[in-house]
């Protein structure tokens, strides 16, 4: 293990935060499966690489909140994975907006998501003594010299050269 690295990151990086919170601890019945549905939808992901997720962290806010960081190859391949009729999320939606319809789910358990389109020159990372955890388990990591050894020069790095601007060849 290299003691600095950095993410091997090229072009733009798709990241959902997506998770959940328990409002009332005695819903069990309620949040479980919520939770139960998050980790399925998860190892089919990871069964099927194709479908676009590259890695994830599960975390954890409080006991309360959970929540899962995960790198997608594109925002395309994330917006089908959420639309496919195949994949569980899509059955796990329609019936979690079911019960939110019918007022079941209303402070019982909370259901977030956040997703971010990042540009290139607009994320860099620095991970010592670390194996690839989250942008590098997503996209490798490589030392931190071959990106720069200061934050500035990693946003600063460009995986390929700039498109000229002038009209010129």
């Amino acid at each position: 293990m290299v003691a600095r690295t950095t993410a091997d990151a090229k072009g733009e990086v798709v990241v959902l935060l997506i998770g959940m919170r328990i409002n009332r601890f005695r819903a069990v019945h309620l949040w479980l499966p919520v939770l139960l549905a998050m980790l399925r939808m998860l190892r089919e992901l990871e069964k099927d690489r194709g479908r676009g997720l590259r890695a994830k962290v599960l975390l954890t806010a409080s006991p309360r909140t959970y929540y899962v960081v995960q790198y997608w190859e594109s925002k395309d391949k994330l917006y089908a994975y959420a639309t496919a009729p195949d994949a569980f999320h899509h059955r796990a939606w329609a019936l979690i907006n079911r019960k939110e319809r019918s007022g079941t789910l209303r402070g019982q358990v909370g259901i977030w998501h956040e997703t971010y389109v990042v540009p290139e020159g607009s994320y860099e990372a620095i991970y010592g003594d670390m194996p690839a955890f989250g942008l590098a388990a997503a996209h490798g990591q490589v030392p931190l010299e071959k990106r720069g050894r200061y934050a500035r020069d990693r946003f600063a790095h460009r995986s390929q050269e700039a498109p000229l601007t002038d009209g010129a060849v």
